[in-house]
């Protein structure tokens, strides 16, 4: 069984691509994660990675990226934290915005990881992103079905979608 806390901590190499994309498979793997959210989940922390790797660690293979897995109450929590001196999100065009002058190929890693993620943040300088993925509510959609089916079987009437009734029924 794979720990509710994992740390990943990688040199600044493209060839690490791979143990980051072993890192999501295994943890996906082990929440039991539809083929959906793990693709999600993958295009986005390979992003956030090489997004690290380039701009936050200038592909300095002295420089570390780390990447702490965490499951929370609310879903599977990702940090990816570079060694560079960060940036100011507010400084990153929407490259989706036509009426900009600025490169359009800026910012697409970032569109890309909040497009996919259910919550993004960044943290201190900048040098820091935590992913959020929300995947409690699938876990909840399927526990009601569930007791809605076994209420159906023995003739009980069905369950709205409330925490509660969950609790009740475990």
């Amino acid at each position: 069984m794979i720990s509710e806390n994992l740390q990943l901590i990688l040199p600044s190499l493209p060839e690490n691509i791979n143990q980051v994309e072993k890192f999501v498979e295994d943890i996906c793997d082990e929440y039991n994660i539809n083929n959906t959210y793990f693709g999600n989940i993958l295009v986005a922390l390979t992003e956030a990675f090489e997004n690290a790797m380039v701009h936050g660690n200038g592909k300095d293979p002295v420089k570390k990226v780390h990447i702490i897995f965490t499951h929370k109450p609310e879903g599977l929590s990702f940090i990816v934290k570079d060694e560079g001196k960060g940036f100011d999100i507010n400084q990153i065009s929407d490259p989706t915005d036509i009426n900009s002058d600025t490169d359009e190929s800026k910012g697409r890693g970032i569109f890309l990881i909040k497009s996919l993620a259910d919550e993004v943040k960044f943290l201190g300088n900048g040098s820091t992103v935590e992913i959020l993925f929300k995947i409690s509510s699938i876990n909840s959609e399927m526990a009601i079905d569930r007791i809605n089916q076994l209420k159906k079987y023995s003739g009980i009437k069905e369950t709205t979608s409330s925490q509660n009734d969950i609790k009740k029924s475990s």
